[in-house]
Parts: structure tokens; sequence; C-alpha cells
């Protein structure tokens, strides 16, 4: 009988921990959306970016992105987002699409201008940065450079090309 109670003491231990750690987690992330006026801005492409991510400028969350579709002229993806009230976005400013890390996670990221003109409520980014893809990124950089053992084509040629085969004599 005191074993069992043992065992259910410590399993009401563990819940309680577990329950502390969720609400830590509730409170700290940053899983509420900004409310402020709202921003559109088009990209080829976005990678995983999701409706809740953060918006940011200089490193800091400023908005939120509520909401992405497809444009069905033009194939572009359209990402809205909020923006807090007192920041004030240049007509000029560059939004790109930037990754959190290398496990994923991507947000929008704010570059402003200079401009004097400021971004008014409904209006849209005009100069956007798409997503890069960390997978491209390698094979850029494995197909592009040059080198090798000498006399083997090097990892700049292309694989699937036909390869030369030495005669006779070479082998």
């Amino acid at each position: 009988m005191n074993h069992n109670m043992i065992e259910t003491v410590l399993g009401g231990v563990v819940l309680a921990v577990a329950a502390v750690f969720v609400v830590f987690a509730y409170t700290n992330a940053s899983l509420r959306t900004t409310s402020g006026y709202e921003l559109t801005a088009r990209f080829d492409r976005v990678g995983e970016l999701r409706q809740g991510d953060d918006v940011k400028l200089a490193g800091i969350k400023v908005g939120s992105v509520t909401g992405q579709r497809l444009d069905p002229e033009t194939f572009q993806a359209v990402i809205t987002m909020t923006v807090e009230p007192q920041i004030k976005i240049p007509a000029d400013t560059v939004a790109e699409v930037a990754s959190a890390g290398l496990m994923g996670g991507n947000y929008v990221l704010l570059t402003p201008g200079a401009s004097d003109r400021e971004l008014k409520p409904g209006e849209e980014i005009a100069h956007t940065q798409s997503a890069i893809s960390l997978v491209d990124l390698i094979g850029k950089a494995m197909f592009s450079s040059k080198g090798g053992p000498e006399g083997s084509p090097g990892p700049a040629s292309d694989p699937l090309a036909p390869q030369e085969l030495p005669g006779p004599e070479g082998r």
C-alpha cells in the first residue's frame, strides 16, 4: 500500500512539472499575432513561411504574417502581414523571406529604405527577395568549384554529360 502511494505522489509531481512547462512555453512563445496595419508583399518563393511567423526589422519582431495566397495570374505568393502601428515603414523598404536557422523556421525581414514617403495600410511592399533554398545553395557550391585531382573532370563538370574515356593507349 505504501509503495502505491509513492507512485501516485510521484506521478502528481510529474504532471505538475509538465503543466508548469506548458504554461512557461506558452507565455514565452511568440504565438500571438500582432495587431497593427496590414501590408502585402509578393514573392516568387516563400519556402516554409507560415501564417503566424514573425515580421522583423533589425532583428526585432514588429509584426506577424497573417495570410498567404497564390496569385493565379502571376503565380507569385502574396503574403499579408500586420505591422505594429507605431512602426512607420518607408516606401522603398525591402521585404525578404529569411531563415531562422538550419533546422527551419522562416520569417519576413524588413530592411527599410531612405524614402520620405511611408507605406499606408493596405499598400504593397514593391521590393522583395524570395526565400533561398539551402539545398540549392549546397548544389551550386558543389558544382561550381573547379579543381580536383589533375586529369579528373572535377565537380564543376556536368555529372550527367557523357564522359570521354581514355583510348587504349591511356589504359
